[in-house]
């Protein structure tokens, strides 16, 4: 969509996708490992999901600056190197803006004032009070639902280009899988940590992203059950990436634990509805009753196989089914 057909004042869901989506990032930046503009973006969703930026005042803290560096880290191969102060300033470049920089008194426009800003964190927090975003946004993220969808748009918009190949977006997902439990291990290992806070899941909203990405793409945005695939604009499918075994109890997103099925599937396989025996062949639980006049019923998916990926390595774990049918199948 053009900036003519998308007016500045709809500033809805849709618009603030459209503006992720068209970042001014530069060339080299684009070709490259990973963005730094989008990966601030990523970053403040997720600290606004874990309920750690509570207004739209956006301050440069020790939480921010571990989050951006670690997504920079994962999201690279190392040779993409930026300062937090980079995106935090350029931020304001944008040709629709919606990230603004509240200056203090000690601010006095001048290109090299702005150049210090750009380069040193010390110098922006000399400067700058804080950043904040339009008030529409900031009501978007905290809604969960709006929060996924910004966030997708933002991976398959910046993360897909370079990283077209399933082994690179594999690879990112095994690097967030891999960080994710290193964190695990240190929370269980403290003395007055007794349970994971229910804050401390809301963190993984990018990793989960990235999970869905890669399942989804393994089984060719397809269903495995019912073989649907449906798509529309680059970061909509009519599939999801779905945990086998479920991700608030293990904290697995290994692409093993992973499934790809449509809307309707997804929500049964997570009630017991159907399972998947150790064959990959469908099992429906025998009291389902149903009505399906314009679709094939989910009783005469019974005994079929569903579709797997066309590599083997990829195939769901054998352990993570058999768990479902033992915990979560209503046979």
């Amino acid at each position: 969509m053009s900036k003519e057909q998308q007016p500045e004042n709809q500033r809805n869901l849709a618009y603030y996708c459209q503006r992720f989506s068209e970042l001014n990032v530069n060339t080299s930046e684009k070709r490259g490992d990973a963005p730094y503009k989008p990966i601030l973006l990523l970053s403040i969703i997720e600290l606004i999901g874990r309920g750690l930026i509570k207004d739209n005042r956006i301050t440069i803290t020790d939480e921010l600056t571990k989050t951006f560096n670690k997504y920079r880290q994962s999201l690279s191969d190392g040779s993409f190197k930026s300062s937090l102060s980079l995106p935090f300033f350029h931020l304001t470049n944008e040709d629709y803006q919606f990230w603004h920089l509240d200056y203090n008194s000690k601010y006095d426009y001048s290109p090299q004032t702005n150049e210090k800003i750009r380069k040193s964190i010390k110098q922006l927090r000399e400067y700058v009070n804080y950043a904040y975003i339009d008030r529409e946004l900031f009501e978007l993220i905290q809604d969960q639902d709006s929060r996924k969808e910004l966030v997708d748009t933002i991976i398959s918009a910046w993360f897909s280009l370079s990283q077209n190949k399933l082994e690179d977006i594999l690879q990112v997902n095994q690097k967030l899988q891999d960080s994710f439990q290193k964190e695990l291990e240190k929370l269980e290992k403290s003395a007055e940590q007794k349970a994971l806070p229910s804050s401390y899941l809301h963190k993984v909203s990018v990793r989960n992203a990235f999970f869905r990405k890669a399942v989804v793409h393994i089984y060719d945005y397809k269903c495995a059950f019912c073989g649907l695939k449906v798509r529309k604009k680059i970061n909509q499918n009519i599939v999801d990436g779905a945990h086998i075994k479920p991700f608030a109890k293990f904290y697995d997103s290994r692409i093993n634990n992973g499934l790809s099925l449509c809307k309707n599937h997804h929500w049964a396989f997570d009630h017991g509805w159907f399972c998947i025996d150790n064959t990959y062949k469908i099992l429906i639980a025998s009291d389902l009753e149903e009505d399906s006049p314009n679709a094939k019923p989910m009783k005469a998916f019974q005994g079929e196989f569903i579709l797997l990926p066309t590599s083997s390595q990829y195939f769901p774990s054998i352990d993570a089914l058999q768990w479902h049918r033992q915990n979560v199948f209503r046979a």
